[in-house]
Order: structure tokens, then C-alpha cells, then sequence
């Protein structure tokens, strides 16, 4: 049987085993720190957090945690996910070892300032 879409973030980091809402907890907290003004929304059934647009996105799976800057998050930082499996959108955190909180909060720093500067942009 399928599990009902989240509605929240509560919701989906529920679904899931002990340990791995453990690491999906700290992964929220590190991106409310990074981005405190940016809302929790859940995008492609995904939690994600969104200032003007998503800003980034993560998910649990068996052996990992995804983690998704999209492309330009990715292509600023891919010289520091040699250790990973990454593609142009994402990359994997295995569950089995510490979570690299420093990198994701610079990346969601990052996509944060990029999102604000498309809508200054727009703006002018």
C-alpha cells in the first residue's frame, strides 16, 4: 500500500525509520539556520524550503539522503562532492555516515542569495 502524501514536513520525516528521521531532522534544522526566513513547503512530494522559489529540496531513501540544490547549487559546488554520487540536480549522503552540515548550509546560502538577486532583478 502506498503512503498518503505528506502534507508537511512532520509528516514525511515520519514515514521513516528512527535513525534516518534523525538525519532528516538535522538536515531541516541546518537549512532553517541557513535560510530562517525561507517557508517549508513540500514540493514533488518532497520537503523542501522556499524563499522566492524552492530553494532546495531533501529526501530519505533506504540508504541515503538526497539532497537537491537543482543545477546551479550542484555546478557551484561539485568540487566538494568527489566522496558522493552526484548527478547535475543532486547528491547522495549515505545514512551511514555524518551528514556534511557545514556544505548544505553554505549551498543553501548560496541558492538563497542567487533566488534573491533574480528577484531584484526582475525588480529593475
Amino acid at each position: 500500500m502506498e503512503q498518503p502524501k505528506p502534507e508537511n514536513i512532520d509528516q514525511y520525516i515520519a514515514n521513516f525509520p528512527i535513525e534516518t528521521q534523525k538525519l532528516l531532522q538535522q538536515i531541516r534544522e541546518t537549512i532553517h539556520k541557513a535560510v530562517p526566513k525561507a517557508n517549508e513547503v513540500i514540493s514533488y512530494g518532497m520537503p523542501a524550503f522556499k524563499q522566492n522559489s524552492v530553494l532546495v529540496y531533501f529526501a530519505g531513501y533506504a540508504k541515503h539522503i538526497g539532497f537537491y540544490p537543482t543545477g546551479s547549487g550542484i555546478e557551484a559546488f561539485k568540487e566538494e562532492f568527489t566522496q558522493y554520487k552526484w548527478s547535475k540536480g543532486a547528491v547522495q549522503f549515505p545514512l551511514n555516515k555524518p551528514l556534511p552540515l557545514d556544505l548544505i548550509t553554505r549551498i543553501t546560502k548560496f541558492k538563497a542569495e542567487r533566488d534573491s538577486e533574480k528577484v531584484k532583478k526582475k525588480k529593475s
